[in-house]
């Protein structure tokens, strides 16, 4: 990751000077994830829609943004969120998307490669059923284990305090375990997934999910 980090810091400063290949550097890095986030608040088919009106407006103010590549995905979620939340308000609600964990599960792979496995998770299975999370719980879940926000940064993307994201999506992964813990292979696509980043370093796969779930079955 953080290779990964220092060459999307470097491609933000160079788009930022005009650098049209840069710049699609940063959209090929960010945009599947965005695009992930963006799905699970307005659905399809509005979700591509919705994630080019927040990329034209990333692309018109990205002279404003200063800051590491952390800070540029935050900054990039927010304006999506805020275009998303606009769509929303349009409607009237936010839609469900996909059918019921039943459906899903009795659902085929679509894809044998790495890449378009993680691509098809971000776009069907494991985002249909964060979906049906409470929003609060949805988000966090996405903005930290799909698009790889730490705790802070996804926090000001939400307008919240970190502590709260934190609940909320430990609380929407013990959930999404659940619902993932009859599906072995829902719970290998989950693996496919960045894992949930924490500040010293630690992560949150599918495994720590389960284990997740094991340790608080007593809370509940």
């Amino acid at each position: 990751m953080q290779g990964d980090d220092a060459e999307l810091t470097t491609a933000v400063l160079a788009a930022q000077a005009g650098d049209e290949t840069a710049f699609r550097t940063v959209y090929r890095s960010v945009h599947p994830r965005l695009l992930g986030y963006v799905r699970t608040l307005v659905g399809d088919p509005d979700a591509e829609d919705v994630t080019s009106e927040a990329w034209l407006q990333i692309a018109r103010d990205l002279d404003r943004f200063s800051g590491d590549a952390d800070r540029f995905r935050g900054w990039a979620a927010r304006i999506a969120r805020n275009r998303a939340l606009d769509h929303i308000r349009m409607r009237g609600r936010r839609p469900v998307i996909g059918g019921d964990e039943t459906e899903l599960s009795g659902r085929a792979a679509e894809s044998d490669t790495a890449g378009e496995a993680m691509e098809s998770l971000a776009t069907d299975r494991t985002l249909s059923l964060i979906a049906q999370l409470p929003q609060d719980q949805a988000e966090a879940v996405v903005l930290r284990v799909v698009v790889g926000l730490d705790a802070k940064t996804a926090a000001e993307t939400l307008g919240k305090r970190p502590g709260a994201v934190r609940t909320a999506a430990h609380r929407g992964l013990k959930r999404l375990a659940e619902l993932l813990g009859a599906d072995p292979e829902a719970t290998a696509a989950l693996d496919a997934l960045p894992p949930q980043r924490e500040p010293h370093g630690r992560a949150v796969t599918s495994a720590g999910v389960t284990h997740m779930r094991s340790r608080t079955q007593k809370d509940m």
